[in-house]
């Protein structure tokens, strides 16, 4: 995979990054980088450390080995405080933190304080006028002053990533959006993904999922992982192989096109 030169064009860049727990390898020798433009699928089997590869991006987690720049600074090197509000990120570990009465538009605004669960912070109109409008933006609007538990799974996941942009964010995380879904609440969320993914003031974006059949169509790079290694990462096009994939989930897969959209099935 080539590699820009110019480290002021990446949001990522990870040399020869390592992450290991006791003697297990999460990642190993992953060079890897995104540029400003760029809206990435991460897809792989359980346990191939794509979890992990979102966390450090997320600057959540410091690399064993290896070097890791995110938004032009070097982690170990900048304080992650001040780079967190920079990247937004939503996955199954938040969701689990939000208070069930909280209140949809309090879940979002809350994201500018960087906390979860609203207490005596103070937000201006503004605030929440911004809140609305990303509801808005993914037809969840109508339920700002809805709680939290209330919602369907589709609606809280759509929340979520409403709440990711809120201090908008140079760098979109995106971990298993899709997870939990029915195929009605799958398919409005991979078409609302797909209208930021096309939009080209929309941050740079990664997403992670098992599934080809969640890639929204904008998505222009993918990155195969399978044991905490990188098995190919490029253009979609060129990577999203019946071969490759095969190889990654160790299965004679077909891969089928149907537009902008991709299916996949054992042979």
């Amino acid at each position: 995979m080539s590699e820009p030169n110019d480290l002021d064009d990446l949001v990522v860049r990870m040399a020869g990054v390592g992450v290991r727990r006791g003697k297990n390898d999460l990642l190993a020798g992953l060079d890897w980088s995104v540029e400003l433009d760029e809206r990435w699928v991460v897809l792989g089997p359980n346990g191939a450390g794509k979890t992990t590869l979102l966390r450090l991006a997320a600057a959540e987690l410091h690399p064993t080995t290896g070097s890791l720049h995110l938004l032009g600074e070097q982690i170990g090197r900048t304080n992650i405080f001040d780079l967190r509000p920079r990247i937004g990120f939503t996955s199954a570990a938040i969701a689990s933190r939000v208070p069930g009465d909280e209140k949809v538009v309090d879940v979002v605004v809350s994201a500018g304080y960087a906390v979860i669960g609203r207490w005596r912070e103070q937000y201006d109109t503004m605030d929440t006028g911004r809140a609305e409008e990303l509801l808005g933006a993914l037809g969840i609007r109508h339920l700002a002053d809805r709680e939290y538990g209330t919602l369907s799974e589709g609606e809280r996941k759509r929340t979520l990533i409403a709440r990711s942009l809120m201090t908008d964010p140079e760098l979109l995380l995106l971990d298993e959006p899709a997870a939990g879904l029915d195929l009605g609440g799958r398919e409005d969320l991979v078409a609302r993904l797909s209208e930021l993914a096309l939009d080209p003031d929309a941050p740079a974006m990664v997403l992670v999922t098992h599934h080809v059949e969640e890639i929204p169509p904008g998505f222009t790079h993918a990155l195969l992982l399978r044991e905490g290694r990188a098995v190919v990462a490029g253009l979609v096009d060129d990577v999203l192989t019946a071969e490759n994939l095969s190889k990654t989930f160790d299965q004679d897969l077909v891969l089928e096109r149907s537009g902008d959209r991709f299916f996949a099935r054992r042979r």
